[in-house]
């Protein structure tokens, strides 16, 4: 059967855009799921060890095979994505808030505020991330709330950057005037007739940041400064893992790393498809 023999919309699931969009739904969602229902599923005490049971391979009874510690990593993989999520989901929305306050208060006032937040988020754009994080975990001490705080604050200037231009571009509109001259003030402008319109573009940026967060946290407790070590995060079992390398049981920290990339990159795909409707011109090009 050729394809102008199949109705529209089984056409539309056939080009290459839409069925890479299938498959990243289906993986998100199933790994998503499987995180959430994890503990419901296999109840798991992450502080208890079975030293007999240490490093076995992949197998029926353990799927993706134990850890040094007689832990079985499919199970504590999925915890540890479970953590990863929440920390990744939680940073983006207190990044996405500052970043908002600040590229609002920049877009709206104008002049020298403006000018003097927009130097402050290039001077803490100069700065690298990670170590720039680091610095604050050490300063807070490793925690969950430290992580969190470490990577909301270094993730929050595309964000302001983004909601100032789109104020710029609006703030100029004529339905804009006709909002002052109706003798609306500056704060309901902003909340009544400009956020409104800057709210698409937000979430987008939101969620975008969702995996660049989740790979900060990996890397954070990577490095021994994220979570506990006893508790489950894709980043401990990372660092666990390297001891095992040694001994060839790769899947240890093979895993959990797999299991982080397919659900960031499923992620990325749906955030980049959705950036492309919010784009008329893309939209256009993809007859949409």
């Amino acid at each position: 059967m050729t394809d102008l023999a199949l109705p529209a919309r089984v056409r539309r699931l056939r080009r290459p855009g839409n069925v890479g969009t299938t498959v990243a739904v289906v993986v998100l969602a199933g790994v998503v799921a499987a995180a959430l229902l994890a503990p419901v599923l296999w109840p798991l005490d992450q502080s208890a060890v079975d030293l007999s049971r240490t490093r076995l391979a992949p197998s029926p009874e353990h799927l993706a095979g134990t850890d040094d510690l007689g832990r079985d990593v499919a199970v504590r993989s999925l915890y540890g994505l479970r953590v990863s999520l929440l920390v990744g989901a939680v940073a983006a929305l207190v990044a996405a808030v500052i970043g908002g306050l600040v590229g609002a208060v920049a877009g709206s006032v104008g002049g020298w505020v403006d000018r003097t937040l927009m130097r402050v988020v290039d001077t803490v754009a100069a700065l690298p991330h990670l170590l720039l994080g680091i610095f604050i975990v050490a300063m807070l001490r490793p925690s969950l709330g430290a992580v969190i705080a470490s990577i909301a604050l270094t993730h929050w200037l595309s964000t302001a950057r983004i909601v100032r231009s789109e104020l710029l571009s609006l703030r100029n509109r004529p339905f804009v005037d006709a909002a002052i001259s109706g003798g609306a003030g500056r704060v309901r402008v902003l909340t009544r007739h400009l956020l409104p319109h800057v709210l698409p573009r937000l979430a987008l940026a939101t969620t975008l940041m969702v995996p660049h967060a989740v790979w900060h946290e990996t890397a954070l407790s990577f490095l021994g400064l994220g979570l506990p070590p006893h508790l489950a995060s894709i980043g401990n079992m990372i660092n666990d893992g390297q001891r095992s390398l040694l001994t060839g049981a790769w899947w240890a920290s093979i895993v959990p790393g797999l299991l982080l990339v397919a659900a960031t990159l499923a992620l990325a795909v749906l955030t980049g498809r959705w950036r492309d409707r919010l784009d008329p011109r893309v939209r256009a090009e993809l007859h949409l």
